[in-house]
């Protein structure tokens, strides 16, 4: 009886039927997402031979959403989020198909791939907002830390099978394939957006879109706590997310292995982000939430640390499933403080503004170390950023007083 209450309340999102549809579709199209990463990674640098461009693709996929997510945002509380979110869909779909055609026509071109990137992350900056301010509408607000860490192991299912799924297609059928499989995926998060029933639609405004931006930024700068955590979001992705998009690099140059020694670690970080955010699924209202997220923060960058000194694979294994948890249950529970607080007329401005900063720090770094691996070598840039990050937790751990911020915001919306 107690194992299966605990599985009831680590998977009580389910309960609701629209969440599971909306999972279903985003897990199968997630795993296509990364069943095309894995070869297009791969491919890059192979064709290049240059961890700059592997940098440049991660880059240009993140700067669309740099630029347009504060609009999309805006976009997402005036306009109906379903339709913001297929036509996110479709754009990234196309993108995919387009992709196949030159892989079956042997045109690809790397500038080919960066160019499609870039689109790709423009459909992004606009579905992005839509989704965080659409998923709150699915579950009941006392279960909406269950549905981010529930959607945070979808995204982390889809790491390892994707990867898993992606070295089969790409050794047995080719890269065309892997291509594909991603093109077609996309059908099913667009079926599961057409069944669900969508119970808030936001009003209709004539507002400026640069007046309804600057209310968004006021009101995160009004609420306490909200600040210090877009700060949070944006340097733990800066210094801690680009460990897996420069493993090509370290798989080549560290370990002297191939396509499978790159399919294994890319399982061990997945596998590690399903740990994490199953863990934090399983807990209920977590006393010190931000405090936790913190600590959970200074065990990444220890394991990027480690990680970037290792060269014995196993002990690469167990550091990377170590730094898949912490990111996943870190940002989870990150994610939540900032969804309990936001009122329901202004989440898409909210979410667009911390979504801009977790995910502008992607580029950012993977654009810093593509330049910095180079000049210093993998384990030095790696290995700062880790220790980057430890410095930047280990401040916030001082300073109380931002702690107690991360705490109270929780405790009040309960």
């Amino acid at each position: 009886m107690a194992w299966t209450s605990s599985f009831s309340r680590t998977f009580r999102a389910f309960r609701y039927r629209d969440f599971r549809l909306m999972w279903l579709g985003a897990c199968a199209s997630t795993i296509g997402t990364f069943v095309q990463q894995f070869a297009q990674s791969w491919l890059v640098y192979d064709l290049t031979k240059d961890p700059f461009y592997l940098g440049l693709d991660l880059f240009l996929g993140q700067l669309p959403i740099i630029l347009f997510s504060l609009v999309g945002g805006v976009f997402a509380d005036r306009m109906d989020r379903r339709k913001m979110l297929l036509s996110s869909q479709y754009i990234q779909m196309a993108c995919a198909f387009i992709l196949t055609a030159l892989f079956l026509a042997h045109k690809v071109q790397v500038w080919h791939i960066l160019s499609l990137s870039f689109v790709v992350g423009l459909g992004q900056s606009f579905g992005g907002p839509a989704y965080s301010a659409l998923l709150p509408t699915l579950v009941p607000a006392e279960n909406l830390s269950n549905a981010i860490a529930m959607y945070s192991i979808q995204f982390n299912l889809a790491r390892v099978l994707g990867p898993t799924l992606g070295g089969l297609a790409y050794a047995t059928l080719g890269p065309t394939w892997c291509f594909a499989l991603n093109g077609v995926s996309f059908l099913a998060v667009i079926l599961s957006l057409m069944m669900i029933q969508v119970t808030f639609v936001p009003a209709k405004s004539k507002e400026a879109i640069l007046k309804s931006m600057g209310a968004g930024i006021g009101f995160i700068r009004q609420r306490e706590g909200l600040a210090a955590l877009v700060f949070l979001a944006f340097s733990t992705t800066l210094l801690g997310f680009s460990l897996t998009g420069f493993l090509p690099v370290i798989v080549r140059t560290v370990f002297h292995g191939g396509p499978r020694t790159y399919q294994l670690l890319l399982v061990c970080s997945g596998a590690g982000s399903i740990v994490g955010a199953l863990i934090v699924a399983a807990s209920e209202r977590l006393k010190g939430q931000g405090h936790v997220a913190l600590l959970t923060l200074l065990a990444l960058g220890t394991a990027i640390s480690g990680f970037a000194v290792s060269r014995w694979l196993p002990l690469s294994c167990v550091l990377i499933f170590i730094s898949g948890a912490a990111i996943m249950a870190s940002a989870s529970l990150m994610l939540s403080l900032v969804q309990l607080i936001v009122s329901e007329q202004m989440r898409g401005r909210v979410m667009s503004v911390y979504s801009l900063a977790f995910r502008a720090g992607i580029p950012l770094g993977s654009l810093a170390l593509g330049k910095l691996i180079p000049i210093f070598g993998i384990t030095a840039a790696l290995g700062g950023s880790g220790i980057l990050l430890i410095a930047v937790t280990l401040s916030f751990l001082v300073l109380m007083r931002s702690v107690a911020t991360f705490q109270r915001p929780a405790e009040t919306a309960r």
